[in-house]
């Protein structure tokens, strides 16, 4: 089982939706048959057994194993992932493009440059799996709080710097057999409904930005494994 699959097909998202559905493929993180599931969700077995169909032909569960009971062959399903993930590439005609007004104090191109992030490292993630490799990945995650709208602005100046300043030294166009990579940096307050109670609401002269982590330390994770073969996007 993975730890999170990208879906990238329409019919397959449809299908993840669905209220009972996806009440299926949370319960299918321990192995179940239809019996088993018809009996933790309190549904008819038939109606359990149609909708385990279509999440098969979806590749969204696999069967685990099958069980002889007498004359019977019970079927037991497994989900293929403990999570999901829907890729923008789902609604490509319509998904946000962050080559449309880039503008670095827009929410709207910050949330544009993640659902591009969804996009490509979901398709990374496809391919890696194909390939039974693992991708090369790096993460930052930091939580700060600012007195001030001025000393965010002064952080995200100097944000910008550094990092301009790393991409310059490292960046090399002519090198035989390099990699692209993409570096994305995001500041954004915290909605409200994810802080304790008491603190400052949305709109207000307070903002943090980032998520998780210690207040004012950053968090990088690595998986620098073996990077996945040439069928994934540079």
């Amino acid at each position: 089982m993975l730890d999170v699959a990208v879906i990238e097909e329409p019919a397959a998202a449809e299908a993840s939706l669905d209220p009972i559905r996806a009440r299926i493929l949370a319960a299918l993180a321990e192995p179940g048959s239809a019996a088993m599931l018809a009996t933790r969700l309190g549904l008819p077995r038939q109606k359990v057994n149609y909708h385990l169909k279509e999440l098969e032909r979806h590749r969204l569960v696999e069967l685990a194993e099958e069980r002889r009971k007498g004359n019977v062959t019970e079927r037991v399903y497994r989900a293929t992932a403990a999570s999901y993930v829907i890729s923008p590439s789902v609604l490509a005609a319509v998904s946000p493009d962050p080559a449309r007004s880039p503008n670095q104090l827009s929410a709207n191109w910050l949330l544009a440059l993640g659902s591009r992030l969804v996009q490509e490292v979901g398709t990374l993630l496809t391919g890696a799996a194909r390939a039974r490799r693992r991708v090369a990945t790096f993460g930052v995650d930091a939580q700060v709080r600012f007195a001030s709208a001025a000393d965010r602005t002064a952080f995200a100046e100097e944000l910008a710097q550094a990092v301009a300043t790393l991409v310059s030294r490292y960046h090399d166009e002519s090198a035989p057999g390099g990699r692209s990579h993409r570096v994305v940096v995001g500041l954004h307050q915290i909605p409200s409904t994810a802080r304790p109670c008491g603190e400052a609401e949305a709109g207000t002269e307070a903002p943090q930005a980032g998520g998780g982590g210690e207040t004012g330390t950053p968090q990088a994770g690595t998986e620098a494994e073996t990077e996945a073969n040439q069928e994934n996007p540079r």
